[in-house]
């Protein structure tokens, strides 16, 4: 184990750690968490319930967490990154043998009157468990294949079971951050190129060999949303002529035609953002896209900044985790990409995501926190994070 010298100013106040948050991040997150707030108060008719109220009162809790993560030793993460890889893996195993199933799907875990999805968890264990890893690394030839053979097992375990809940697209963004550090850590491209082969080829087996019916019929529908214009093909389709009607500038609040006469799906959750470029336009998209944007762009700052490898990957990866998920909810609304039912962080409705990305975002800013700290040596030679 890396041996981690005392961190100078680890004892500093609350407050004087909090004057090291990046305040500007936190409020691009915070606009996108109004303007849901916005959107959920007129998907409801002008009324606080059923979602807008308990946005708010989620998101400030939230906050409050992230900056707890934020100020706690940055040691505390580190040691805490294995074992919480491991619960949440282990109850991944409790899924498949003791899950809830809802709606066709095996993912939930019902703990007394507690109900937990473990695959979300998933998603910043294992950035945590990865940082740490390649904070431990001290190799000269992180090129290599075999340097990573125990972070793509770690990558490729909970994504094989989540695979299995199904929930593809949970699964789909476990394996994208997870490869994605493994490639920012210094993998051989020729590697990369031979992984990104064999990936499109067990699509393949996959799609003709053990994929759930309702998965090739969403991949069927994005190919061909005609074929089942009242079925399989209803959400998109409605999406779609959803983002037309809105044009340039929208129709105007609470005038979407498809959102207020209940024609467009979900839209509180995974068509939040069809309702927003129906209203407000593709000025209004524009703008949302350009504050996630904008916050992606101080996590990236923050990793090239921090002088440890784990808070480097800490941020990298959680920005990843960010980008996977504003890139999957539009290309889906848009049809770019088969329905998965990924909301779009902050500006939809919903606890779960919420909690595990905001707290992911603390891990950021914990990075930032302790960007001059000294955490041992990590490797040197291989990091396209330098």
């Amino acid at each position: 184990m890396t041996f981690l010298p005392d961190l100078e100013g680890s004892r500093d106040s609350f407050f004087g750690k909090l004057r090291r948050v990046e305040w500007g991040m936190v409020f691009m997150i915070a606009m996108i968490s109004v303007v849901g707030t916005i959107l959920l108060f007129g998907a409801a008719g002008a009324q606080w319930e059923p979602w807008a109220g308990d946005h708010v009162i989620r998101f400030c809790f939230v906050t409050c967490l992230m900056l707890v993560v934020a100020t706690v030793d940055v040691r505390f993460w580190y040691y805490f990154a294995y074992p919480a890889y491991i619960a949440v893996f282990v109850l991944l195993i409790g899924v498949e043998l003791f899950g809830k199933v809802a709606l066709g799907a095996q993912r939930w875990l019902e703990i007394g009157p507690i109900r937990i999805q473990p695959s979300e968890f998933m998603k910043i264990a294992l950035i945590l468990a990865l940082a740490r890893f390649y904070q431990d690394a001290d190799s000269d030839r992180m090129w290599t294949l075999r340097a990573h053979l125990i972070p793509l097992l770690m990558l490729a375990a909970p994504a094989a079971l989540i695979t299995l809940q199904p929930d593809l697209g949970t699964a789909i963004m476990v394996a994208g951050v997870g490869a994605t550090m493994v490639i920012l850590a210094g993998l051989s491209w020729w590697y990369i190129a031979a992984a990104g082969a064999a990936v499109a080829s067990f699509a393949l087996i996959a799609f003709f060999g053990f994929m759930a019916e309702f998965q090739k019929n969403r991949i069927l529908t994005f190919l061909d949303p005609s074929r089942d214009p009242l079925g399989t093909g209803y959400h998109i389709t409605q999406s779609k002529i959803a983002i037309g009607s809105g044009g340039l500038f929208g129709v105007g609040y609470m005038q979407g035609t498809q959102s207020q006469l209940d024609f467009l799906p979900e839209r509180h959750t995974d068509f939040v953002f069809a309702m927003l470029l129906e209203e407000f336009g593709m000025v209004g998209g524009v703008f949302v896209l350009g504050l996630y944007m904008a916050a992606m762009a101080y996590g990236i700052s923050i990793s090239i900044g921090c002088r440890h490898v784990f808070g480097k990957f800490l941020a990298a990866g959680v920005t990843m985790l960010m980008f996977i998920y504003v890139g999957i909810n539009a290309g889906m609304i848009m049809g770019l990409m088969p329905v998965v039912g990924e909301p779009l962080p902050f500006l939809s409705y919903g606890g779960s995501v919420m909690l595990s990305l905001m707290f992911g975002i603390g891990l950021v800013q914990n990075a930032r926190v302790y960007r001059d700290k000294s955490l041992g040596s990590g490797f040197k030679s291989s990091s396209r994070l330098r």
